[in-house]
C-alpha cells in the first residue's frame, strides 16, 4: 500500500444531527454549499469554538436553526466522534454524530443551505451522498447508533478512503 501523505491543514469541529420523521424516515439536506456541494447527508454544521460552545450545544442551535425543532441534550445520543484526515484535499475534520430521540412532524422549508427530503434508510443508498458517508457514517449508524463508537478516516487525496475504528463501546444494531 503506498504511503500516506501528511498534510498540514486546519482543523475544524462540526456535528451531523440524524434526525427522523414519526414514519422512521431520515431527514437529509441537500447542499448547495460546500463542503459537499451537491449531495445529501443529514443536518449540522460547526462549532462556534470562539465561544467554547460543546458539541451538544451546537447539535441543539443546528437542529434549532435549520429544521426549527427545539430540543434539549436528553433529546440527543452521541453515537460517534469521528476524525477524517485531509477531507476533499483541503480540511481536517472532527465530527461528532448525533440520532436524534426526538422526531420531527413535518418536512422543514428548505434554508440558504438547500433543500430538505426524507427517505427510508434503504433509499438514501440510492442518493449521492458524500463517499465517507457512503463507506462510513451509515454503515457507522447502522451497527453502533445504540452504543458509541469513535472511528478516523484518511481521505487523503488520490487515495482509496481508509476508515479504522478505534474504540467501540456499548452494544450493536443490525442495519434497519
Amino acid at each position: 500500500m503506498p504511503k500516506r501523505v501528511q498534510f498540514a491543514m486546519k482543523y475544524k469541529i462540526s456535528v451531523l444531527v440524524f434526525i427522523r420523521n414519526k414514519e422512521g424516515h431520515f431527514l437529509m439536506l441537500q447542499r448547495i454549499k460546500s463542503p459537499n456541494q451537491g449531495l445529501w447527508s443529514p443536518i449540522g454544521g460547526k462549532l462556534e469554538m470562539e465561544s467554547g460552545e460543546s458539541p451538544y450545544e451546537c447539535a441543539i442551535r443546528e437542529t434549532r436553526e435549520e429544521v426549527g425543532l427545539s430540543i434539549s441534550v436528553s433529546d440527543l445520543h452521541l453515537f460517534c466522534m469521528i476524525a477524517e484526515k485531509a477531507y476533499e484535499g483541503n480540511t481536517h475534520w472532527l465530527m461528532f454524530l448525533f440520532e436524534c430521540k426526538q422526531p420531527l412532524d413535518a418536512l422543514p422549508e428548505s434554508i440558504d443551505e438547500g433543500p430538505f427530503g426524507f427517505f427510508s434508510r434503504d433509499a438514501i443508498n440510492a442518493l449521492p451522498i458524500p463517499e465517507t458517508d457512503q463507506q462510513g457514517l451509515w454503515a457507522i449508524y447502522d451497527q453502533y447508533r445504540d452504543g458509541f463508537v469513535s472511528a478516523r478516516a484518511d481521505c487523503s487525496p488520490g487515495q482509496p478512503l481508509e476508515i479504522v475504528i478505534e474504540q467501540v463501546i456499548g452494544s450493536h444494531k443490525s442495519k434497519t
